[in-house]
């Protein structure tokens, strides 16, 4: 039998393994806690931490205990209001164990069990059913990718990658380094034969052929050493080192035209910014790219696209050829996810929105893993709707959504980006 005891170390008087049971347990109320809480406060906020609210009812422990059955009287010192058989009135406000307390209606109740969640566990309920749909070339969560780089010399490979110079360079050192004793010998022995041979002496004299002797000794160990031995051999050493294996951009694109008032155009900001923290939140290596158009389409930054007050006519093809432009001089390299989202009161030109659909079919959509296009208005589809509903025929990584009131911002932003199936 195998025991796991959990020596993490806690914070006073707290205890990570009571709080994971704790939300595992009651994971169902909690996740109604949250839905509740995003109801009632502003998207901007979302990243912060929340008291959520549980009834009593959903925490209380099973108890068993003595019943009182049966007449009872009791004796209360200090009572000088009542006598035996006098009835007391209920007092205002309910009273009694688990009912609410008299007073301000906005305090809490005491069926209420307050429970704080952490801003990372707030986000990870809120967050729990959602992921960018179809990453075709991996999850940028989890997998990264390597690539080889140049990383010095080894003594084993394959001959393909034999460094020829680096590998005579190693060869000539051991030849040096083998044969030095042999040539300093060598050297000393040609130069006392010279010596020897100058001063008369004969060729038979035993000295003189001792020298030759040694010479000719010391030349074939010389010549025995090999040129280049499998010592010698060096190959070039490739490492991997970790690289993102895809590169994700995500284009938000925002109508600003007159024809988007101010509601729309907060609508749009809301969904705009959920969106925003859902990328900044589960996705690491991602860049967001901001277009705000009219008649003309411009790259902002983040506090530009949300609180500028520039509006104009409505051009919805000069934010498409602008994202197109972006995509093929920054994003096109081959090794960059790219995902579009849309918003518009869908109020444009008929012409110009015939030419939305077909740089969308022809040009833009094969260059993206996933668009979504999300028209903010309460009447009847528009024109860019029509014309859009004619895409996914083409391509299946488009998708579409009305928003009607903000209520819809978060449903409809489920709908798009909720898991896929497998």
């Amino acid at each position: 039998m195998t025991y796991l005891i959990d020596r993490r170390l806690q914070g006073k008087n707290k205890s990570a393994v009571n709080r994971e049971r704790f939300l595992r347990r009651y994971k169902s109320q909690i996740k109604d806690a949250v839905g509740r809480a995003i109801k009632g406060r502003s998207i901007t906020d979302i990243e912060n931490g929340e008291k959520v609210s549980i009834p009593v009812k959903d925490v209380n422990e099973p108890s068993f205990g003595h019943a009182h059955g049966g007449v009872w009287e009791v004796v209360n010192p200090g009572n000088q209001e009542y006598q035996k058989g006098d009835q007391i009135a209920r007092p205002k406000g309910g009273g009694g164990a688990g009912r609410g307390k008299a007073g301000n209606s906005d305090q809490t109740t005491e069926d209420d069990f307050i429970f704080e969640l952490s801003r990372e566990e707030f986000m990870n309920y809120f967050f729990e059913d959602l992921e960018l749909p179809n990453l075709v070339k991996t999850q940028l969560t989890a997998t990264t990718d390597f690539k080889t780089q140049r990383a010095g010399y080894t003594v084993s490979g394959t001959p393909s990658n034999i460094h020829v110079l680096r590998s005579l360079r190693g060869a000539l050192g051991r030849r040096i380094a083998v044969g030095g004793p042999s040539r300093r010998q060598l050297a000393e022995a040609e130069q006392e034969l010279e010596t020897l041979l100058l001063d008369g002496a004969p060729l038979d004299d035993p000295k003189v052929v001792e020298l030759k002797k040694l010479i000719h000794h010391l030349h074939t160990r010389l010549l025995a050493i090999p040129f280049i031995d499998p010592f010698d051999l060096r190959y070039s050493n490739r490492i991997k080192v970790p690289k993102p294996m895809t590169q994700a951009v995500m284009f938000c694109i925002m109508d600003v035209s007159g024809s988007m008032d101010e509601q729309r155009k907060d609508t749009a900001k809301r969904f705009f910014i959920l969106l925003y923290l859902f990328l900044k939140r589960v996705y690491d290596k991602i860049e967001v790219v901001f277009i705000r158009h009219h008649t003309a389409a411009a790259e902002v930054d983040e506090h530009e696209f949300f609180h500028s007050r520039e509006s104009g006519g409505t051009v919805v093809s000069s934010a498409l050829n602008l994202l197109n432009k972006i995509i093929d001089e920054r994003y096109g390299a081959g090794s960059w996810n790219s995902y579009v989202a849309q918003a518009s009161d869908g109020d444009n030109w008929d012409n110009d929105s015939v030419l939305c659909r077909q740089l969308l079919t022809n040009t833009i959509m094969p260059k993206v893993q996933y668009y979504t296009y999300v028209e903010i208005t309460d009447g009847p589809p528009q024109n860019l709707w029509e014309q859009y509903a004619q895409v996914p025929d083409h391509h299946q990584h488009f998708a579409m959504q009305k928003i009607v009131t903000p209520a819809d911002i978060y449903p409809v932003f489920r709908e798009l980006f909720k898991k896929q199936p497998k």
